[in-house]
């Protein structure tokens, strides 16, 4: 049986009108000039507000759902393991659009979400992907990641951080996923994913580079999509 149709998400939620006027925090006392941007950030964005009304644990639901709605990469009854989990909003989505187990993964604890299982602990840990595999019951139709590394201020380290992550990311991906199953993850403009995108090319069908709407317009993040697994 086919899927439902699913409503697209064409602009910020919100809708047209008039623009709200844009809110400044009452104080910075012992706020840093960054903390104080991203608090004031938070307040005037609008993906903010709406997984509040929503529920969602965060702003980041949105983007795999835009993801979903171009890719149609979740499909009823498929098994999804999802690397870089917290606080759960990519898990709230999988759960939404109908998928049959799920399982994520993360360094950070997660509160609770059933029917999803949720694994504490470092992915990159050589024994947590068959982990992740027993406690999804089989091999996934999708891995997703939405992981980034702990930052140490130095550019060029955490450069090298972001490109292993992804790397890692994809090895798995390809170590587990069903043949025609798909592949996400988050990278960043201008990082140097070349080396990362030719494998993807090599082992899916279709591979895209997507910057979803919820991804704020000053950022470099943007997401590596590969569909159509071709099978190891």
């Amino acid at each position: 049986m086919a899927d439902p149709p699913r409503k697209r998400m064409v602009r910020p939620p919100g809708g047209g009108g008039v623009r709200a006027p844009a809110q400044r925090l009452k104080t910075a006392k012992a706020r840093t000039a960054s903390s104080q941007a991203w608090l004031e950030r938070q307040l005037n964005d609008p993906f903010v507000a709406e997984a509040k009304a929503r529920g969602y644990r965060s702003r980041a639901a949105f983007k795999l759902a835009e993801i979903d709605d171009r890719l149609r990469l979740i499909r009823r009854g498929a098994r999804v393991i999802d690397l870089g989990c917290a606080p759960g909003g990519w898990l709230q989505v999988l759960l939404e659009r109908g998928a049959g187990a799920v399982v994520g993964v993360d360094l950070l604890p997660v509160d609770p979400l059933p029917p999803a299982k949720v694994l504490q602990a470092d992915f990159t840990d050589p024994e947590v992907g068959d982990r992740l595999v027993a406690m999804l019951g089989g091999a996934p139709d999708l891995v997703l990641s939405d992981m980034a590394p702990n930052t140490t201020g130095h550019r060029q380290t955490d450069h090298l951080r972001i490109i292993a992550l992804i790397e890692s990311a994809a090895e798995f991906a390809e170590q587990v996923l069903k043949p025609g199953g798909a592949f996400v993850a988050k990278a960043f403009q201008g990082g140097e994913t070349a080396e990362v995108i030719a494998e993807l090319k090599r082992a899916f069908v279709d591979v895209r580079t997507l910057k979803p709407k919820a991804s704020r317009a000053e950022s470099s993040e943007v997401y590596l999509t590969a569909l159509g697994f071709r099978g190891r």
